[in-house]
């Protein structure tokens, strides 16, 4: 999983992105990848601001010899032209994305305030701000509400 997230980010941060990329990888992680709003991770937004991901095909351990202990999928990203981050703000989405995620069963006003040490009031201006509830929790985010609020968060 970590090699995987490593993988993808250097190929779609890389100053020469392809136009798509195609990789088999644990059918969890696939499904991670090609997540919505309601199931959404890091690993998802990073992907994401890059591509459009999709589950191409099922692939079950039997069709391995020896089988693995888990399924895979191939997944297809297809990369935009541009990403929708502009490069100006996508270290500060990034930033504000692993605060939200990295305490992502709470809310966002307690998770963003605790880990970008932000006082509550501004989190809370940031999110309205973004049209964000204060209670949202980080997974139901789409990578259009995590960009308003990267913009809207003090730096």
């Amino acid at each position: 999983y970590y090699i995987t997230s490593a993988a993808l980010r250097h190929l779609l941060e890389s100053s020469r992105r392809p136009q798509s990329l195609t990789v088999m990888v644990q059918r969890e992680v696939a499904q991670r990848i090609a997540a919505e709003p309601g199931a959404m991770s890091l690993l998802a937004l990073s992907v994401q601001v890059y591509g459009r991901p999709e589950i191409v095909v099922r692939v079950p351990a039997g069709a391995f010899y020896p089988p693995p202990k888990v399924d895979s999928a191939v997944v297809r990203v297809r990369v935009y032209d541009e990403p929708v981050a502009p490069e100006a703000l996508r270290e500060r989405l990034f930033r504000v994305a692993r605060a939200g995620f990295e305490q992502k069963r709470k809310q966002l006003i307690n998770s963003l305030s605790a880990n970008l040490r932000l006082p509550r009031e501004a989190v809370v201006e940031g999110l309205t701000r973004a049209g964000i509830a204060p209670t949202a929790r980080p997974q139901t985010l789409s990578v259009e509400d995590w960009l308003r609020l990267a913009e809207a968060l003090p730096a």
